[in-house]
């Protein structure tokens, strides 16, 4: 798969990086077997692996020389490797103190250099192989949210629809969910990341459903709330303002906007409706190879977006004991708007 190189990073800000995150390791390397440690330099580099995943490590990379360690060899090896570099990129921000303080005994004289932001700013842009994984895991959450629909009803518990909603996925070949699926009824819809359990869904609940899929290593986004019976003309106000909030923040996004004013344009619709102090988050992130990675959409981030970044946007109103409604789409940057890769209506609907 086409992805950005480290060109800008090497040889500028270190000689070598070291990588031992799954997510850098498959896109700086192609490797997806998830441990491993590669060392990368301007003109190449290798990747070290131990007997489980060699066959696997040959078979996905190119540009990198695969050497197999084992317990016996692999101070010997990485000494060899690390000792000679001058200068040491690394991702102290996926490191312990521990494994970091592994690799210095390795290169005690080297200069390490923090280079986690470095890393992830090269990756806020997608490629367009990396858009189409993109837009199938979101194809494949958005499949199984509208599989599900008929299952909402009083009743039912929230794990029931949780664990219905992860079969579908994976039947329509996911290879396992992004992030622990959320789905809340009722009372306990007033919390974003409340978790499922066997509450049974009664007449009058919202049900807010947050999910994603992992397609290829990447990752889907969504979240839709339906109500179930007879509701309230507050719940109903909630519903719309949240959904006219989305609306203005999806039509603030395009390239050249700064993160936080596409917040703003959001935030704004739910303060002049009475609930700002009930939206608590920002109003979205990048996805990509992690679920949550930059860029932000935030009251504070200056990030300007570009075209093929990919961010959601994902406004709530969360009232406790009440209940909450949050409607999250991912979306593409374009450079005159968006490009909507959550196609599933978002008008309110009562099962």
């Amino acid at each position: 798969m086409s992805r950005q190189t480290l060109t800008a990073i090497l040889p500028q800000k270190a000689e070598a990086v070291l990588l031992t995150s799954p997510h850098n390791l498959r896109y700086f390397t192609g490797f997806s077997g998830g441990e491993g440690v590669a060392l990368l330099c301007e003109d190449g580099g290798y990747l070290f692996v131990d007997s489980r995943y060699t066959t696997q490590a040959l078979e996905e990379t190119t540009d990198v020389t695969v050497i197999e360690i084992h317990a016996k060899n692999r101070e010997e090896i990485l000494q060899k490797h690390l000792s000679p570099l001058k200068s040491i990129g690394y991702e102290e921000g996926q490191l312990t103190v521990g494994a970091f303080d592994g690799f210095l005994k390795f290169a005690p004289k080297s200069d390490w250099i923090k280079l986690s932001q470095d890393l992830e700013e090269l990756r806020m842009v997608k490629t367009e192989e990396e858009l189409n994984c993109l837009r199938r895991a979101e194809a494949i959450g958005a499949e199984a949210f509208l599989a599900v629909l008929p299952q909402i009803k009083i009743g039912v518990t929230e794990n029931e629809i949780a664990a219905e909603i992860e079969y579908q996925m994976r039947k329509r070949g996911s290879s396992g969910t992004s992030f622990e699926t959320i789905v809340v009824s009722g009372y306990k819809s007033s919390m974003p990341h409340g978790k499922p359990d066997y509450k049974k869904i009664e007449n009058g609940d919202f049900v807010t459903m947050d999910f994603g899929c992992v397609y290829q290593g990447y990752c889907s986004d969504m979240t839709r709330t339906v109500a179930v019976g007879s509701i309230t003309k507050e719940q109903e106000t909630i519903y719309q303002t949240v959904k006219e909030a989305q609306v203005q923040g999806l039509s603030t996004i395009r390239a050249g906007v700064l993160g936080k004013e596409a917040d703003f344009a959001a935030r704004k619709v739910i303060e002049d409706a009475g609930y700002g102090a009930y939206f608590g988050h920002s109003l979205g992130h990048g996805v990509g190879l992690l679920i949550h990675e930059l860029p932000n959409l935030s009251p504070r981030s200056e990030t300007v977006l570009k075209p093929n970044m990919v961010v959601t946007c994902e406004p709530g109103i969360y009232i406790p004991k009440l209940g909450g409604v949050r409607i999250e789409d991912m979306v593409c940057v374009t450079e005159d708007g968006i490009e909507n890769l959550t196609q599933v209506p978002k008008d309110l609907l009562i099962l």
